[in-house]
């Protein structure tokens, strides 16, 4: 149990997975490693303990600065640090992207036992200061404001003046959303920032505004997707992701291509477009449906990775969810012995347990870049090549 006493001064360390900063508490709790939300490493602080229910570990919340890093900065949004959106706009923004590079080293050397050397985080097309990108929301409603969950909670945070710094322009405004949120027995809804326009669509499905398929663009094709299906929520990903897996893979006509987790087909036409023979994978119907009419030269199949056929492939694209792919579906993707795998992550965590899997399987890192494109939060994206 947290009691009211629980605060004291603090020196901050490391950066954590998950973007807290590690603590070591003083006297008679001395060695006791404290997880710390709001701080930066190298500060001195004064926190708040918030979870002590483990006996390995404890939470807190920093409440006032004593020693500031010189990369401390004054948030841009009024709600920063009460909102759960965002964890680092007090941190400036090539200081958040060292430590995003940071936790992925560090996840690789403990979990993957992999010393990556040098690594940058890189920025994303479009994107210069880390605000007005994000172009997917989850909305609450109270009465007639809406806005977002606090940080862990499920109270609502009404968005500050002007609407979320983080959302992209072209998007309704948060009276709009209000307004089609009033009378509804359920608070929240979705909004999708398309380059057609824009969707206010029901967690239930269907939509309450808009269409409910919208036109994403990249890599220079129109790609058809459903409002609340997935998309990479910062416009310039799939630019980058897109060109780091072409530029690591390094296609050849002819060449047979394996397309795991292909969602709409974002890879597969980037691999058809260099002449590539494309097989794409996916669970979800709807968005087999749409791979199948924005990259018609591909084949795509329905069935859940784990699954389904793994044909033999010279090179294979695999962007599984946060989980990572797992034991299993490297094993069956090793035993078809492709000659590169270009594996897109959104959790360094996963992507070293799987590098682990691979390594062992004869696989080596033979590249790895890291995006920014979720600014302002502990997230990062990143594309790893692992060759034979």
């Amino acid at each position: 149990m947290v009691s009211p006493i629980d605060e004291m001064e603090a020196t901050l360390t490391a950066i954590a997975h998950g973007g807290e900063c590690v603590a070591r508490l003083p006297g008679e709790r001395s060695g006791r490693v404290v997880f710390v939300r709001g701080g930066i490493p190298g500060e001195r602080v004064r926190i708040r303990l918030t979870d002590t229910s483990r006996d390995s570990w404890w939470r807190g919340v920093v409440t006032s600065v004593l020693e500031a890093s010189p990369d401390r900065v004054a948030p841009p949004c009024p709600v920063a640090g009460i909102c759960g959106g965002c964890d680092w706009q007090h941190i400036a923004l090539y200081r958040q992207r060292a430590l995003k590079a940071q936790v992925v080293r560090e996840q690789l050397k403990r979990l993957g036992r992999v010393h990556c050397g040098k690594l940058i985080t890189e920025e994303v097309p479009g994107d210069v200061s880390g605000l007005a990108w994000r172009t997917r929301m989850r909305y609450l409603a109270h009465g007639k404001r809406i806005g977002l969950r606090a940080w862990s909670s499920h109270d609502m945070v009404p968005t500050p003046p002007g609407g979320c710094p983080l959302v992209a322009p072209g998007g309704p405004d948060d009276d709009t959303v209000a307004h089609l949120l009033a009378g509804r027995a359920d608070n929240q809804v979705g909004v999708t920032i398309a380059s057609s326009g824009w969707t206010v669509w029901r967690m239930d499905g269907g939509t309450l505004a808009g269409q409910e398929l919208v036109t994403q663009q990249a890599i220079g094709r129109d790609f058809q997707v459903r409002a609340d299906g997935f998309w990479q929520v910062h416009p310039g990903a799939g630019d980058a992701l897109a060109g780091a897996v072409c530029q690591m893979l390094q296609p050849q006509p002819g060449e047979r291509a394996l397309d795991l987790y292909c969602g709409a087909g974002l890879f597969s036409a980037m691999l058809a477009d260099a002449g590539v023979q494309v097989f794409g994978i996916e669970a979800d119907q709807a968005a087999v449906v749409l791979a199948r009419s924005n990259v018609p030269e591909a084949t795509f199949t329905r069935g859940f990775v784990e699954r389904a056929e793994i044909r033999a492939s010279s090179i294979v694209v695999l962007d599984p969810p946060r989980a990572g792919a797992g034991a299993n579906v490297i094993r069956r993707i090793v035993n078809t012995r492709p000659r590169a795998i270009a594996y897109v992550a959104c959790d360094p965590a996963s992507l070293a347990r799987d590098t682990a899997l691979l390594q062992a399987s004869g696989y080596r890192l033979g590249a790895l870049r890291a995006f920014d494109i979720f600014p302002m939060t502990a997230h990062v994206e990143t594309v790893a090549l692992f060759e034979a």
